[in-house]
This record gives structure tokens, sequence and C-alpha cells, in this order.
């Protein structure tokens, strides 16, 4: 166990040397081997994220391309979404974003699975040391998520439910409501059709 511990510290501090400050809270199993397979995989997604508002693709990038590029990532994309331009995932964690059939997530939206863990954060404590909170975020069967807007990890957005532009999501939303704000909250209940 010392020995493993040895190398650790000596893979941050050759990995500090060249510029490269991981937590080691956070990143314990860093090698210097997995941060050079990592430059590969940022380069091809970085490929893809390029391809996600190229206007040469633009006849097909919201139903079509964008999807397409969000399996490529990992994420778990259903039938007939639409995805507006520039919408950014945490593509780190892209396996645990799950979009389920006819989502629609408007332009400029971010869906974030990791965020700092500042439940024990006090003062003259390192940001840099601090771990990562880790969930996923479910967007259920043709809700819709508008322009501008944040979802954070561990949300489950409701099927049906709408959010509302420049909205930040921070709280599971329940099925067909209408929810606003930073942080969204519930403001209608979207009612039956009367017939």
């Amino acid at each position: 166990m010392e020995n493993k511990n040895k190398k650790l510290s000596l893979t941050f501090r050759m990995l500090r040397a060249l510029g490269f400050n991981y937590s080691e809270t956070a990143y314990g199993n860093v090698t210097f081997f997995g941060v050079i397979k990592k430059v590969f995989v940022t380069f091809r997604n970085n490929l893809l994220e390029s391809w996600m508002d190229c206007w040469i693709f633009a006849p097909v990038l919201p139903r079509k391309m964008r999807p397409w590029i969000m399996r490529k990532w990992g994420c778990k994309v259903g039938k007939g979404c639409f995805i507006g331009d520039h919408v950014r995932i945490d593509i780190g964690h892209a396996d645990m974003i799950t979009l389920e059939d006819s989502v629609s997530i408007a332009g400029g939206t971010r869906l974030l699975c990791h965020q700092r863990d500042f439940s024990d954060y006090c003062v003259g404590d390192d940001y840099m040391k601090l771990g990562y909170t880790i969930k996923p975020i479910i967007l259920k069967k043709g809700c819709l998520v508008g322009m501008e807007s944040f979802v954070m990890p561990g949300v489950t957005i409701g099927e049906g439910a709408v959010v509302a532009a420049g909205s930040m999501v921070t709280k599971d939303l329940p099925a067909w409501t209408v929810a606003m704000g930073r942080p969204a909250k519930v403001v209608k209940q979207i009612p039956d059709r009367v017939k």
C-alpha cells in the first residue's frame, strides 16, 4: 500500500510539474498514461463538438446529427429528440445523461453531471482539493428545457415538463409542470385537455 501511495505521489508531482493541477481527492487514480489517453479522447470529443454547430450540417443538426453525436459521447438518447445549437454537456460523464423519447433541449443549455462538493468547505481550505459530487441527469419523455438553462447533477425532469428559458434546475421537477427561475421552481401545473 505504501509503495502504491509513493507511486501516486510521484505521478502527481510529475503531472504538477507539467502544469496539471489534479486534486488527489477527486482524481486518486490518475496515471501519466491515463492523462495521455485523456488528451486523445479530448481531441476526438472536441472534433465531434465542432460538428455540433457546423453550418454545413444545418438541415440535419437538431434532430439527426446532434443526437447522434451525443450517443457517440455515451449519452442515452431516445427517438425524436431535438437538440438546439450551442448545447453543452458534461462530456466526461456523458454516460450518466439520459434523454428519453421526444425530449427538446433549446440552444445554449448546459447539462452538468458533476460539481465541486462544498459540504465540508471552510475558511482557509484549498478549493482545488475539494472532491466532486457526481450524479446522473434524466430528462423524461417529451420534456422541454428552455434556452440558456442549466440542469445540475442528480436532476430528473418529469414527463412533459417545461423549463423556462434561463432557469437553473437544481432539484427534480414533476411531470406536466412548468418551472422557472434560479433555482427553478414549479409555477404551474399543465392541465388535462378538456374534450
